[in-house]
């Protein structure tokens, strides 16, 4: 599971423009894409020419009125989200930086382990393609590792923190993404054991996605102090469960792929526990191989996963009142609309499909 492109349903664009979430989230947008355009110019320094694209680069953005910018948003959402609400908690500018700059290498460093455990090509770099998706993705790996600690050298050279921070970061970081990395591996030919809802939620949808929100929360948990420091203490857990939410709406989407690879998620875990007789029976066919049909989900399925959907809610609503009551301004109220938009385009139909049942 990665940081995954997000809002990218017409509707769910409309919907937080009317709310002027797009416009509150400008200002993180514009300083996102610088954080990433200096990391793109790390690369140049770091790689020769032949290696990547000089002409890539990330839009100068300061609105959404483009769809260059507003494809930038959907990309690095939760990067521009976090960004935001650690300025609400009073980080400084000059803090700000690093850690956006962190969260790019951290979610480039998660995407390029992901190809390699779905045989999957995706980049945040700009590197030529590569002979075989896997040389590609170890390239990103050997690439992050070198632009994390280039992005370290630099805060300690302004002064942003001390050379002693160094190593206390990365090895924060390093620790929560090899949890999450072991995870990953435990799964690698399919499980045997489905746990209950409850049990896997804890187990694995809090580490899949609340562990992998949390590592925005690694530096600043080491450089801030005071009353700052508390806050982003506080601000932690609630950050990780949306994740958790996330990681729960993912597994509604991946539903398919999860149970052709016997992999963990938490719909199967919902109807192999407390599903119906046709449910349990339908699973039982599909755990042993037999075909899945399309729109099953939605249809045989529905009612535990609107159980699933409902999970996801209970996790996001709760996340979104914490920050809230420390001061952060995304509205509370729109916290459903984000469950539902949090899905590429491929799983807008399906949530548009369980969500409609609400009705």
């Amino acid at each position: 599971m990665t940081l995954s492109p997000v809002f990218r349903s017409p509707e769910a664009v409309r919907l937080l423009e009317e709310n002027g979430v797009w416009d509150r989230l400008g200002p993180a947008l514009e300083a996102q894409a610088r954080a990433v355009n200096t990391l793109y110019q790390d690369l140049g320094n770091l790689m020769a020419p032949s290696f990547f694209h000089e002409g890539r680069r990330v839009p100068e953005v300061a609105s959404l009125h483009s769809e260059e910018d507003l494809a930038f948003l959907q990309e690095y959402f939760f990067l521009v989200l976090f960004r935001s609400l650690l300025e609400s908690l009073g980080a400084g500018p000059d803090r700000l930086a690093l850690y956006a700059e962190l969260n790019f290498c951290i979610k480039g460093t998660i995407t390029a382990a992901d190809n390699i455990f779905d045989d999957q090509s995706k980049s945040l770099l700009p590197l030529k393609q590569a002979p075989g998706p896997r040389f590609l993705s170890i390239l990103q790996l050997m690439s992050f590792e070198r632009l994390i600690r280039r992005s370290c050298d630099r805060a300690v050279e302004k002064g942003v923190m001390g050379s002693a921070h160094t190593p206390i970061i990365l090895r924060g970081l390093l620790d929560r993404m090899a949890e999450i990395g072991a995870l990953e591996g435990s799964e690698e030919g399919g499980v045997a054991h489905i746990p209950t809802p409850a049990r896997m939620v804890e187990r694995v949808h809090q580490v899949r996605g609340g562990a992998l929100f949390s590592l925005a929360f690694v530096a600043p948990a080491v450089l801030e102090e005071g009353a700052v420091g508390e806050a982003v203490r506080e601000a932690e857990p609630a950050v990780a469960r949306l994740g958790t939410a996330f990681q729960i709406v993912d597994d509604l989407t991946d539903f398919e792929f999860d149970l052709g690879r016997k992999s963990h998620n938490l719909l199967v875990s919902q109807i192999h526990h407390h599903g119906s007789a046709q449910e349990r029976a339908a699973l039982e066919e599909f755990w042993g191989g037999k075909p899945v049909p399309e729109g099953v989900v939605e249809g045989l399925f529905r009612t535990s996963a609107r159980a699933v959907l409902q999970r996801a809610y209970e996790e996001a609503d709760a996340s979104f009142l914490r920050l809230g009551e420390l001061g952060f301004w995304f509205p509370r109220g729109l916290s459903r609309e984000v469950v539902h938009a949090i899905v590429g385009l491929d799983g807008v139909s399906r949530m548009d499909a369980l969500a409609s049942a609400d009705a």
